[in-house]
């Protein structure tokens, strides 16, 4: 054995407390947490112990994980790694296990470090904000989510970091809550994000039914699945990852994304969490190569964005947006190359781009100061093409157009339903109108009255029999032309809801549907 494998053989030891990597910086959250809600550490005197706790995970972690490469370099490491079950889904077991391959241990390295540097900068760049101790709690969460993404060995532990980091990224979008553009801006995000994790989960779930197993070794199966089933399944995590890259359609939420503070900035939305889509991307490469049109579809996705994020970057006129779209350009290259199955390059390039980006941002607040050279001016070709520029000024309309597809309709849809609910569910069940019930004078918890459960129950039961009896027999001479009337009511109030155009068009669509 050389003096070289006799070094290494140690270090192969330190894979069995591998766990310890993301659940330091949540640990450090967990204390921070805990001095907020005790109300301590407040003010100059407590940001260093705040500082230094959330540091001090990080770094332990680094040093963790670059032992850990260390023995992977020996190959003294194994590429699975496995701690007994935490929970099942139906007979399909979910494992504590961790992936260490040429792929995870690269990215957790490169992970920890920036996030280390960038709690630093963060330490004096904060100095004196209200929200210090809160800002380093959103970031120990981020750093033990990102961690779960790079290391979880499969799709629900991975899910779990993913979750975490998208929680985490809200609260630092809203970082400064008393302004209303911060926290519609981090509300926006969220709800955009949410469709991600509809994808994600669409995916957990066909893979428990098709495959039996939810670790990334065996995802792609032995080849027996059908078509339309492996379509679905990738489907589902490709939609996860190209609404956390803010790939197309999906873009519009990163630019909102902006209302935090520099370093989250640079964290979430330059240097990792805009990755983190691509890294998914990467280590579905078995399932994706056995559908070539769903590559196809990402290979033309990322050039369109990669095409987006450059013409709206031309015409940005402050730092961070202008780096912002510059990092959308970049990441719909590695969407591109992941849609020509050139994996290993789309992770190469979001490595090293991860790094220069962040450095960038973190450079962002002095850049005013550093460079003497007024800003580039905008290109002949796009200052003559009018329409064009236009279109790059208004961010191509995709978040109007957005929020005229779904968010309008929602809203409408919402209304409908309530007006349906006043208008016809309420009387039909007898309940009192608003306004009946404020001329009452009697309150809302006053109709129910009675002693303990059984009391409560035969009074709600005698109130219904009486309103019935009421409403049927006593009711203007009870007779069934009343009935009638009220009937046509009901239908009146339908009516006017389907006369809608949105719902005439459903019907239409209805009509071709079981016609075809």
């Amino acid at each position: 054995m050389s003096p070289f494998d006799t070094l290494l053989a140690p270090l192969a030891a330190v894979s069995t407390v591998l766990w310890l990597v993301p659940l330091l910086p949540l640990l450090a959250a967990l204390l921070l947490s805990l001095r907020l809600l005790l109300r301590r550490g407040g003010g100059d005197a407590g940001e260093p112990f705040t500082a230094g706790i959330a540091g001090g995970a990080t770094l332990a972690a680094l040093l963790l994980l670059v032992l850990l490469d260390l023995a992977a370099l020996g190959g003294e490491l194994p590429t699975h790694l496995a701690f007994g079950d935490w929970l099942r889904i139906g007979a399909v077991p979910v494992r504590l296990s961790f992936v260490l391959d040429a792929y995870s241990l690269p990215a957790a390295t490169l992970v920890t470090l920036i996030s280390w540097i960038t709690i630093r900068f963060s330490a004096t760049y904060l100095h004196r904000e209200s929200g210090f101790q809160r800002f380093f709690l959103g970031l120990c969460l981020f750093l033990a989510g990102m961690l779960l993404i790079v290391l979880a060995g499969n799709a629900v532990l991975c899910f779990v970091g993913w979750e975490l980091a998208g929680f985490s990224s809200w609260l630092l979008i809203g970082y400064a809550w008393e302004r209303p553009p911060a926290t519609r801006n981090a509300l926006y995000a969220f709800i955009t994000n949410r469709i991600g994790d509809a994808g994600f989960m669409l995916g957990i779930g066909l893979a428990v039914w098709s495959v039996g197993t939810l670790e990334w070794t065996w995802l792609a199966g032995d080849g027996s699945m059908g078509k339309v089933t492996i379509r679905l399944l990738a489907a589902g995590f490709v939609v996860a990852a190209l609404v956390k890259s803010a790939q197309l359609p999906f873009t519009p939420w990163i630019g909102r994304a902006l209302e935090g503070p520099t370093p989250s900035s640079a964290l979430f939305y330059g240097s990792l969490l805009v990755h983190a889509g691509v890294y998914l991307l990467c280590r579905l490469q078995g399932l994706l190569l056995q559908v070539p049109d769903l590559m196809a579809l990402l290979a033309v996705i990322g050039l369109l964005t990669a095409a987006y994020g450059s013409l709206c970057g031309l015409v940005q006129s402050d730092v961070k947006s202008a780096l912002v779209f510059a990092t959308v350009t970049q990441v719909g290259l590695m969407v591109l190359c992941c849609g020509l199955g050139l994996f290993s390059l789309a992770a190469c390039h979001a490595g090293l781009h991860a790094s220069w980006r962040a450095y960038q941002f973190l450079l962002a607040p002095a850049y005013m100061h550093l460079v003497r050279q007024p800003a580039r001016p905008l290109p002949r070709w796009l200052a003559n093409w009018r329409w064009a520029y236009t279109a790059a000024l208004q961010r191509f309309w995709i978040e109007p157009l957005a929020n005229s597809l779904l968010t309008r309709p929602t809203l409408a849809l919402g209304r409908d339903v309530r007006a349906l609910d006043e208008r016809f569910i309420d009387p039909l069940l007898g309940a009192p109108r608003d306004d009946e019930r404020a001329g009452s004078g009697i309150a809302g918890d006053e109709l129910i009255r009675g002693h303990g459960l059984a009391g409560r129950a035969l009074f709600a039961f005698a109130n219904r029999l009486q309103a019935l009896e009421d409403r049927l027999l006593l009711g203007d001479g009870g007779t069934l032309g009343r009935h009638l009337r009220q009937i046509g009511h009901y239908a009146d109030a339908i009516e006017a809801l389907l006369e809608q155009p949105r719902y005439l068009m459903l019907m239409v669509m209805a009509t071709f549907v079981v016609i075809l």
